[in-house]
């Protein structure tokens, strides 16, 4: 759920949590007052569509499917070698950088990684092995470390993907950073972290939908359907509401109570049948909605650094052209907590990823095959509310904040904290 005025910080690792502070990383609940400025046809929308053909393709690409075909072996590759190195207890893995625009996957090791693992990749996609001075259990150690000596004066941490060191979120830098940690520290200043139809959905209820909590009036979107023991549920975000909460859509007709609720994971789950897709939307060149759709959920599947995103909340409506930047963070919300399991992405357009309202709704990345379909990638936390707020746009375009960096909880460890198995599919 996203309030204005609320600030939100977490982040969780795969290998491993670190732990994180944040001051201004704002929640996406949105105030009770809050209407669509754009009319949404009522019920469900009855047709599907592309919401990224009209956005410019980045690298010089000549579709986006051709870029998300790139990125898809870039991702294969990727989680081939993630799962073997966490195998390894000695494993000297630090990260990788999946970027389509770089035409190849980049691959930070410290030592010599397993020639047959290079091989795998390389018969997948490009593959360029780099050198790294830390693994990252060594960088997640250390982010540990730092969270312990010095608390809500960061916002967030995570160990960087080339392995150099940590990246750091502050409000107003940090002395001594690197002494503190005992590794070499990047530091991002002004970094808050707060929490950031679709508005008359019906049962099963899809992705992207708006919703209230019945105890506050807050607003935020709903996620992706998944399942928790063999029973549909909806995914939202955790600083919605609290444990038996009702949720309601917009015309208050019942969506379902919160039965499950983990807030090192900012994530929830509503009783309501989920489905298996979600609501996107094209827009013009200001943002405003020009259209509404569906589309299928096909599967869930981590996003690695340099993958291109889109987000899907109830009150920003599809925003795309966000690029993954940081994994395995733990961030601190302002008047929520820590959280860990979160991606830091930017619209890297300059304009808004998300904003308040929606906290909860589905993270995805469209399949290059069929870009009618999308795989789940994660659930909506967070804005950077002090440094990187910018103009709102969709179904809300006033009297909400919006922000070009946003967090989101990875679906694997957000579906994890509350014990879901899977996502539903359309």
């Amino acid at each position: 759920m996203i309030r204005p005025h609320l600030t939100v910080r977490r982040s969780p690792s795969l290998l491993r949590r670190a732990a994180v502070a944040a001051f201004g990383l704002t929640l996406l609940a949105a105030g009770v007052t809050a209407a669509p400025a754009t009319a949404a046809p009522a019920g469900k929308a009855a047709k599907t569509g592309s919401f990224v053909d009209s956005t410019p393709v980045p690298g010089g690409f000549a579709s986006w499917s051709e870029l998300l075909r790139l990125q898809e072996r870039m991702n294969t590759a990727a989680a081939r070698i993630t799962k073997a190195a966490e195998r390894s207890a000695t494993s000297g893995f630090a990260g990788i950088v999946a970027d389509p625009t770089t035409r190849q996957l980049q691959v930070y090791w410290k030592g010599e990684p397993p020639a047959n693992l290079v091989a795998t990749a390389r018969a997948t996609v490009a593959t360029k092995v780099l050198s790294a001075p830390y693994s990252q259990r060594e960088l997640l150690a250390a982010a540990e470390r730092l969270q312990a000596k010095v608390g809500d004066q960061i916002t967030t941490v995570g160990p960087r993907a080339d392995g150099a060191g940590l990246l750091v979120g502050t409000q107003d830098g940090l002395l001594g950073a690197t002494a503190l940690a005992g590794v070499p520290v990047t530091v991002q200043t002004r970094v808050a972290a707060a929490p950031a139809t679709r508005w008359d959905d019906s049962a099963p209820w899809w992705g992207g939908a708006a919703w209230r909590n019945t105890a506050n009036g807050g607003g935020c979107s709903t996620g992706f359907g998944v399942y928790q023991g063999g029973v549909t549920r909806v995914l939202s975000a955790a600083h919605c509401a609290n444990l038996n909460v009702l949720a309601v859509d917009p015309t208050w007709q019942t969506i379902g109570t919160v039965t499950t609720r983990n807030v090192s994971t900012d994530t929830l789950l509503l009783n309501g049948s989920g489905g298996g897709r979600v609501f996107n939307n094209s827009t013009d060149a200001a943002g405003h909605v020009i259209s509404e759709f569906n589309n299928q959920v096909i599967g869930a599947t981590p996003s690695q650094v340099g993958n291109w995103v889109c987000s899907s909340g109830a009150y920003s409506g599809t925003r795309c052209s966000i690029q993954v930047k940081a994994r395995n963070l733990c961030i601190n919300v302002r008047d929520f907590g820590r959280v860990c399991g979160q991606v830091q992405a930017e619209n890297t357009t300059g304009a808004n990823a998300v904003g308040q309202g929606d906290s909860g709704g589905p993270v995805e990345i469209v399949n290059a095959a069929n870009t009618l379909q999308v795989w789940a990638t994660g659930t909506t936390t967070a804005i950077d509310d002090t440094n990187t707020s910018v103009a709102c746009t969709g179904y809300v375009d006033s009297g909400r904040v919006c922000a070009w960096r946003m967090y989101y909880e990875d679906i694997f460890s957000g579906m994890a904290g509350v014990g879901a198995s899977g996502v539903v599919l359309g």
